[in-house]
């Protein structure tokens, strides 16, 4: 699943032929949806393929679509590229999905360490330097709750992918923008008109609340910590998670021990909750970092600055409580 011919008409060369080695061709097999597309909770059974390679050359082609700067959208095709399998669990392996930043660490040492990819820099007049921290480029990344190319394109695919919104409502908000400077001069994606604004933080705040849903929260903690007893058990090795989902789950079925987990995580289906854990050992209190958007309308300010809904929405986004004992049942 992408939305790539929306973003732009064309996939430039440069992009092309880097998406195209092989640095990149493993985020094929990598998902947006962090493991949770392979249990089977009824809100991500309906959900279509949608990788990383398909978020980040969306990113890249928003960040060429707005700036025709080649190390900008350069920056958001790679800025994925040491993401490991299931994504952001690898965040919850590591104590850090309250920030999510563990999964950017060796972007720069895999740029670098790719042959084929210093060649398509060096023929294009780019280096490693200049293309291996979007963070540089507020049009690819900014400070959240502000509107970037990254936020967009996961934001728009999973609206898609979720069945929140269909293909030409998605296409209505991308036509709708603009980049324009921001409060404090940055380049920044605005929205030329408030109703389309609004519109799309609706669904915005519909894809936040499933990424922060009861069953997501359970989904990566419990596969987090298969995969963490897998790598100690030496079912697998840190290295494993800079493979590929396919690979990771063919060495996880040939240990009994965690082809049976495996076969349980793939089974859940339904959440339980409580004030207090019960006797079984797999209730979790498990807390996860809140993403959403909070864009600008071109001349008026941002969302919540302009709408009373917007604002109250936000509000009460923000203060729903994860402090709620969770278990889930596998079929």
């Amino acid at each position: 699943m992408n939305l790539w011919g929306i973003y732009h008409r064309e996939i430039p060369g440069f992009l092309r032929e880097a998406a195209e080695t092989e640095v990149m061709q493993r985020l094929k097999q990598v998902g947006m949806n962090c493991g949770c597309e392979y249990t089977s909770f009824p809100r991500f059974q309906s959900c279509g393929p949608y990788s990383r390679l398909d978020h980040s050359m969306g990113t890249a082609l928003i960040v060429w679509h707005f700036t025709e700067d080649r190390a900008q959208a350069m920056s958001g095709l790679l800025h994925d590229i040491a993401t490991p399998v299931f994504a952001h669990v690898i965040d919850f392996l590591h104590g850090d999905h309250m920030k999510q930043e563990s999964t950017e660490e060796g972007t720069r040492a895999m740029i670098a360490g790719s042959a084929a990819l210093q060649q398509i820099l060096a023929d294009y007049g780019l280096t490693t330097d200049t293309v291996c921290d979007y963070h540089m480029y507020p049009v690819a990344d900014n400070d959240s709750p502000k509107l970037s190319a990254d936020r967009l394109e996961y934001t728009l695919g999973n609206l898609v992918n979720y069945g929140f919104a269909a293909r030409s409502q998605v296409r209505d908000y991308y036509q709708n923008l603009l980049a324009r400077p921001n409060e404090t001069g940055e380049m920044e994606l605005q929205f030329r008109d408030r109703e389309t604004a609004f519109s799309f933080c609706r669904g915005m705040l519909q894809c936040a609340r499933v990424y922060v849903s009861e069953e997501d929260r359970y989904a990566m903690e419990m596969l987090a910590e298969l995969l963490r007893d897998a790598i100690r058990n030496g079912a697998l090795t840190e290295m494993d998670l800079h493979t590929t989902e396919p690979q990771v789950i063919e060495k996880l079925k040939r240990s009994a021990e965690f082809a049976e987990r495996w076969e349980w995580y793939c089974g859940l289906h339904q959440m339980l909750r409580a004030e207090h854990p019960g006797k079984e050992n797999a209730w979790r209190q498990i807390f996860a970092k809140k993403r959403y958007i909070d864009p600008l309308v071109l001349g008026e300010g941002r969302a919540s600055e302009i709408s009373r809904e917007m604002k109250e929405k936000y509000t009460e986004f923000l203060e729903e409580t994860q402090h709620v004992w969770l278990l889930g049942t596998s079929l």
